[in-house]
């Protein structure tokens, strides 16, 4: 396994592991389902990869969605004692569209795109924009992360928005960055811009 060389100032993004939608294609946003055996072992897993990155340096704030999946993903990576829950980084509030594939909208509404369309009784990207520039505040005004980096554990597409948000593509960028289950994304800075340092490793 090749380490990670982490920096200051930089994020560790993380995926949960792997669920029963997650693995069917069904949008889950308050749905709190737990890991599959396959989603723990990915969890698991974790430990090595990150242990890799921060070394003997604990991280400088470790943050997570509080929801079952990613809290146990946190817990299984070896974090759960140190992690602080965050309701920011829930996922995507999906209304009348949780539980469904997408094939399944667009025969209800053809052309559908979530990160265009939104979901009707739940959340349009704007709301979601509005959350993770909450979480990125929160990271950019802790003087902890200037000398160690931060550790987030949450959900595919918030962390999705949260990423395009932080490199100043736009939120809507974040739907050319698919994000797997059980893997990381590493935020920093390109010099004094604010950039994306690695993906889906």
């Amino acid at each position: 396994m090749q380490p990670i060389p982490l920096t200051p100032q930089q994020i560790v993004l993380v995926r949960h592991g792997a669920t029963e939608w997650s693995t069917s294609g069904q949008h889950t946003g308050k749905t709190d389902l737990p890991l599959l055996e396959e989603g723990k072992a990915q969890a698991s897993a974790l430990q090595a990869k990150l242990a890799s990155g921060f070394g003997d340096r604990p991280p400088g704030l470790v943050l997570s969605s509080p929801l079952r999946r990613a809290v146990d993903t946190c817990r299984l990576a070896g974090y759960g004692d140190e992690a602080e829950l965050d309701e920011d980084l829930e996922e995507w509030d999906y209304g009348m569209y949780e539980g469904l594939t997408t094939p399944e909208i667009q025969a209800q509404r053809a052309g559908w795109e979530l990160f265009r369309d939104g979901c009707p009784g739940g959340e349009v990207l704007s709301d979601v924009a509005r959350r993770v520039n909450r979480v990125i505040g929160r990271l950019r005004s802790n003087h902890l992360l200037t000398e160690r980096p931060a550790l987030i554990f949450a959900h595919g597409h918030v962390l999705r928005v949260l990423t395009s948000v932080w490199c100043d593509f736009g939120p809507e960028a974040g739907r050319a960055l698919p994000f797997e289950t059980g893997a990381l994304g590493i935020v920093g800075w390109a010099r004094d811009d604010p950039g994306l340092v690695g993906w889906n490793i």
